[in-house]
């Protein structure tokens, strides 16, 4: 049996796990609280308490270290999909590119031979222009900027191969930004175009990723669906019984739209949300 480790559990790493282990395969998985490793056990998986720790030292990266069998969760592992977003909001931001060079030496010392990056569309910063993988990099948020530094670390290390996937807005059934946008007024760019990704389809197209052997690439990841904002969340609000966002239309939008033709054409992959 094949095994898959996913360093994260959150979110989107647990029901992708479940995806897996009805795929057939056997899934090491990651949590950082140790209330969560009875909900991971108790699914299927194999359960590691790990976390990835930075002493924030002035003018340096920190002093790295991974608490946990880090070795023991990647061992006999060919895949490792890393899920773990920046935390760089509030006053505990993290450097998230230090996490992922500590992160290497246990990678390149273990049987991992593909990993998938769980990365972001904040890459390509902001700009009114079909965006493509081939489009510059960006990134006008720290997120971005780091994501983009943690991007390059990995698929610029050949002791194995690395496929990116920037995702956009994530949604699903409990988590929709419509939720906290209602009743809000003044909200700038209601004529940019949404760029969102429904969970379903961020397990879908990760499993084609692990399917179609396709590693050393860079997927974009959102729903080919591109109503205006204003347009979009006014009749998501009606449907949800919101009080409907109010949004400025005195300035200029600004906003990109992101292509997934390669997605299409690449992993010949079908979108199950193609409205959300």
């Amino acid at each position: 049996m094949a095994k898959i480790s996913i360093l994260g559990c959150g979110w989107l790493g647990l029901p992708l796990a479940k995806a897996l282990l009805k795929k057939g395969f056997s899934v090491n998985g990651s949590t950082t609280s140790s209330e969560k490793i009875s909900v991971l056990e108790n699914a299927g998986l194999h359960p590691f308490l790990i976390n990835v720790i930075l002493s924030p030292v002035e003018g340096s990266l920190g002093n790295k270290s991974v608490s946990g069998i880090i070795e023991t969760f990647l061992q006999e592992s060919n895949t490792l999909i890393i899920d773990i977003p920046p935390k760089l909001r509030g006053p505990n931001k993290e450097n998230f590119v230090g996490k992922i060079e500590s992160l290497i030496p246990f990678i390149e010392k273990s049987s991992v031979e593909n990993i998938i990056f769980v990365s972001s569309t904040s890459v390509y910063g902001e700009q009114n222009e079909i965006v493509t993988e081939e489009s510059p990099l960006n990134p006008d948020t720290e997120s971005g900027k780091q994501l983009v530094a943690a991007e390059q670390l990995l698929q610029s290390n050949d002791n194995f191969k690395t496929t990116v996937l920037r995702f956009g807005g994530l949604i699903g059934e409990e988590r929709h930004p419509v939720k906290f946008l209602a009743g809000r007024e003044n909200i700038d760019n209601p004529d940019a175009p949404i760029n969102l990704i429904h969970q379903e389809d961020c397990i879908g197209i990760i499993l084609k990723i692990i399917q179609n052997d396709s590693w050393n690439e860079t997927f974009n990841a959102v729903t080919p669906f591109h109503p205006s904002r204003s347009t979009y969340y006014a009749q998501k609000a009606a449907d949800l019984n919101l009080v409907s966002p109010k949004f400025n239309h005195k300035n200029t939008s600004v906003g990109k739209t992101i292509s997934t033709n390669k997605i299409e054409t690449i992993l010949n992959y079908t979108f199950t949300k193609p409205n959300l």
